[in-house]
C-alpha cells in the first residue's frame, strides 16, 4: 500500500530536504508526489533541459524508502513560452483572453501548445524511464477544472466547425438536425456556425449539446496525446494515472473517456473549500468516491487528500479535529487503495498561502501530523481488506450528454443535476448499502437495482437495455422528466411522456410544473403508505397511471388526482417511477422495502454513522466513520465524534 504526501521541495531551501523526508518516514509515508508544476524549473529557457534538481530530490527519496509519483508539468506552462507565443493562452466566452499568471490556461486545441508539450514531455520521461523509485506518471493536473474545459478562441472556432463537419458530413443535415428554421438560424456552409457566445436569449440547445461534447473531445484528445506519448517512452514498471476532481458533473467533460487509456484513476478528494461554511454532505463526499470508482469499475488513488482548511481567496470551513482523518477512512472504505496528502507543508508565498497541510508555516509537527500519522499507522495492517473488490447490488446510472442537456436548459430556478443525482443515491446510502455510480454506456445487468436520475435524454437503446434489465427481474428507479428527448437534444414528436418507457413504467404524463425557490406541494401515501406526508421541491410530473399502481399523490386543488410516484410491475421486474424532487424520508421508506424485498445487505445504524462493510475470504469487515460531532455507540463499540474504525466481523 502506498501512503504518501504531496511534495514540493522546490518551494523551500534545499537544505531542508532531509529533515522533510525524515519526518515524513516517521509519519509512515513510503511515497512523495513531486514535479507538476515546475516546467520552468526544468526548462528555464527554450530548448535548455535540467532536470538535476529533481534529480537531487529523487536520489534523496530513494535514502529513506521513498517511492515517487511525477507529475508532466503542462498545467503551469513557463512565463518564456506564453510571451513567445501568445495563441497558447486560451479565451473566455467574452472574447477575452486569459492571462499569464494562473494556472491551466493555455488552449486544448493549439497546435503550438500541443508540440512545446510534446517536447517537455518526451525529455522528462527518456530522462526518468529507467528509475526505479518512480513508480507512477501523473498526465498534466485535474483537467477541465477551474473553468478550464471551455475556450472560446479562433483555434478553438474552427476545431468546433470541423468536429461538427466530421458528425454531420452534410449541412442540410446538421440543419434539420438543429432545427435551425427556427429562428431563421440555417446554415449555407459549417464556416457560418458560431461558438454560443453570450447572444441575446440563448442559442439552439442542439448547437449547446455539441459545443459540451466538442470540449470533452478536446480534453480528452490533449490527455491521450500526453498518454500515448508517456507510454511509448516509461519504463516497463511505471504506471500511467491522472488525477480527476470533485464537480465533474459541472464540466464539459467526460472523464470515461480519459480514464479507458489509464492504467488506474486518481481523486483529489476535498469534501469543503473556499467559501463553505461546512462540508458537503456525507453520501455527497460517498457518492464522489462511487463515482471515481466507477469510472474504471475498480478501485482507485487519491493524490491529493485534504487535511488541512483551503481556499484561494476565501477560506474555507476548518475541519474539526479527526474530521479530515476520518474523510480518509471514508475514502478506503469506498475503494481508495493508495493516498496521498495535501500538502507536506503549506507554501507561505503564491496564489495558495491559505491552502493548508500537513505542517503549517510554524513547520511544527502538531495535529494535523499525529493525525495522518495514526491514520498511516493503522490502515497499513488492514492493506489486504482495503485493496478488495467492492461488489454492489445497486448502481445509479448517469450520461453525460443528459447532464449537459439539463445545463444548457435547466427548466427549473432550482435544478441541479448532482443535487438530483444524491437525491436518489442518498436512501439507499443511509442504509450503507454498496452502491456504483456509472456511466450508461457501461454494462448495468448484472445490478439488482439501477437508479436513473432525471434521465430526460433517453433513446432507442438505452430503453431496450433498460427494458431487458426489468424483465429479467430488475428493479428501476427514474425520477422525473425521464424520456422527453432524443439523443440529438430535440423534445419526442408524436409520442406521451416518459417516451421510450412509459410502457415499462406504466404511466403517461401530460403535463408537469417548474416549482421555483421556496416553492413546494405537499404529496399523500395510498395503499401501504397511507397516512404517509411528503414534499415535493424543484419540478414535478403529473402522472396519470395506467398500469402502476400510485404510492403517493399530490395534495392540492387541482392535482389531486395526479399521482406524483408510482410502481409497476413488468415482465419479472419493477420500476418505480418519483415525478418530482421528493423528500428525503419518503425515498428512504421505499427504499428499505427494495432492499428487503431484493435480499440486497443493508446495515442499520445511528443516523450519521456510516457503516461500509467488505467481504474478504469469508470474513466481513466494517468500515465505521462517525460523520457527527458527538460520540455514538454502535455494536458496543464507542465511536468518538468523527473517529473512525475499520472492524473484523462475522465469519460469512
Amino acid at each position: 500500500m502506498y501512503l504518501g504526501v504531496d511534495y514540493y521541495p522546490e518551494h523551500w531551501d534545499i537544505n531542508m530536504m532531509d529533515e522533510d523526508m525524515q519526518r515524513m518516514t516517521a509519519m509512515g509515508a513510503n511515497i512523495i508526489r513531486i514535479g507538476e508544476f515546475a516546467w520552468h524549473l526544468m526548462e528555464k529557457e527554450e530548448g535548455s533541459y535540467d532536470f538535476s534538481f529533481f534529480d537531487h530530490v529523487i536520489e534523496k527519496a530513494k535514502g529513506y524508502g521513498l517511492k515517487v509519483m511525477f507529475g508532466t508539468p503542462t498545467a503551469t506552462f513557463p512565463a518564456w513560452l506564453a510571451k513567445k507565443h501568445p495563441s497558447i493562452l486560451s479565451k473566455d466566452e467574452y472574447g477575452h483572453t486569459r492571462a499569464f499568471g494562473g494556472r491551466r490556461q493555455y488552449c486544448y486545441n493549439s497546435k503550438v501548445y500541443r508540440e512545446y508539450s510534446t517536447k517537455i514531455v518526451r525529455q522528462l520521461v527518456n530522462h526518468y524511464k529507467d528509475e526505479e523509485a518512480i513508480v507512477a506518471w501523473q498526465i498534466d493536473n485535474e483537467f477541465g477544472h477551474e473553468g478550464s474545459d471551455q475556450c472560446y478562441c479562433d483555434q478553438c472556432h474552427h476545431g468546433f466547425q470541423r468536429f461538427l463537419e466530421a458528425k454531420y458530413q452534410d449541412i442540410d443535415q446538421l440543419n434539420e438536425v438543429y432545427g435551425t428554421i427556427f429562428w431563421g438560424q440555417t446554415y449555407n456552409g459549417f464556416d457560418e456556425i458560431p461558438m454560443p457566445q453570450p447572444t441575446i436569449t440563448t442559442h439552439n440547445p442542439t448547437l449547446r449539446l455539441d459545443w459540451a461534447r466538442f470540449r470533452s473531445f478536446s480534453i480528452n484528445d490533449y490527455g491521450k496525446l500526453q498518454i500515448d506519448l508517456v507510454r511509448s517512452l516509461k519504463g516497463t514498471d511505471q504506471e500511467i494515472t491522472h488525477n480527476f476532481y470533485g464537480g465533474f458533473f459541472e464540466k464539459a467533460y467526460d472523464q470515461n473517456i480519459m480514464s479507458e487509456h489509464l492504467d488506474f484513476v486518481s481523486y483529489d478528494n476535498y469534501p469543503v473549500w473556499g467559501g463553505l461554511k461546512e462540508p458537503l454532505k456525507p453520501g455527497h463526499i460517498a457518492m464522489t468516491h462511487d463515482y471515481v470508482r466507477g469510472l474504471k469499475n475498480r478501485n482507485y488513488w487519491i493524490v491529493e487528500e485534504l487535511m488541512g482548511a483551503q481556499g484561494h481567496n476565501v477560506i474555507g470551513y476548518l475541519p474539526r479535529p479527526n474530521q479530515a482523518k476520518m474523510w480518509a477512512y471514508q475514502a478506503m472504505a469506498h475503494g481508495c487503495e493508495n493516498m496521498l496528502f495535501f500538502r507536506w507543508r503549506g507554501m507561505t508565498r503564491g496564489a495558495e498561502q491559505f491552502c493548508l497541510g500537513i505542517i503549517d508555516q510554524d513547520n511544527e509537527d502538531g495535529r494535523k501530523y499525529q493525525e495522518v500519522k495514526s491514520f498511516m499507522k493503522d490502515v497499513v495492517n488492514h492493506g489486504t481488506v482495503i485493496k478488495s473488490e467492492i461488489q454492489s447490488d445497486i448502481a445509479v446510472l448517469y450520461d453525460y450528454d443528459n447532464i449537459w442537456s439539463w445545463y444548457n436548459q435547466q427548466q427549473s430556478s432550482t435544478f441541479n443535476f448532482t443535487d438530483e443525482l444524491v437525491r436518489l443515491y442518498m436512501p439507499f446510502y443511509t442504509l450503507n448499502t454498496c452502491i456504483d455510480v456509472i456511466s450508461i454506456r457501461k454494462d448495468f445487468s448484472k445490478y439488482k437495482v439501477i437508479l436513473v436520475p432525471v434521465m430526460q435524454m433517453i433513446d432507442e437503446d438505452l430503453s431496450l437495455r433498460l427494458e431487458t434489465f426489468v424483465q429479467n427481474g430488475g428493479t428501476i428507479i427514474f425520477s422525473f422528466r425521464s424520456g422527453i428527448k432524443d439523443r440529438n437534444n430535440n423534445i419526442y414528436f408524436g409520442q406521451v411522456f416518459p417516451c421510450k418507457i412509459r410502457q415499462m413504467a406504466g404511466i403517461r404524463v401530460k403535463e408537469g410544473e417548474s416549482l421555483q425557490l421556496d416553492q413546494m406541494v405537499e404529496i399523500v401515501g395510498e395503499g401501504r403508505y397511507d397516512g404517509n406526508k411528503g414534499n415535493c421541491m424543484v419540478w414535478r410530473d403529473l402522472i396519470i397511471p395506467e398500469t402502476a399502481k400510485v404510492l403517493y399523490r399530490y395534495n392540492d386543488q387541482f392535482y389531486k388526482e395526479n399521482a406524483c410516484i408510482t410502481e409497476n410491475q413488468y415482465g419479472r421486474g419493477s420500476v418505480y417511477y418519483v415525478g418530482g424532487g421528493v423528500n428525503e424520508e419518503v425515498l428512504e421508506e421505499i427504499a428499505k422495502e427494495i432492499v428487503q424485498a431484493r435480499g440486497i445487505p443493508w446495515i442499520d445504524s445511528p443516523k450519521g454513522l456510516e457503516v461500509y462493510k467488505r467481504d474478504l475470504n469469508g470474513v466481513e469487515w466494517l468500515f465505521i466513520n462517525n460523520h457527527t460531532d458527538r460520540e455514538v455507540m454502535y455494536e458496543g463499540m464507542e465511536i468518538e465524534a468523527y473517529g473512525s474504525k475499520i472492524v473484523r466481523g462475522q465469519t460469512m
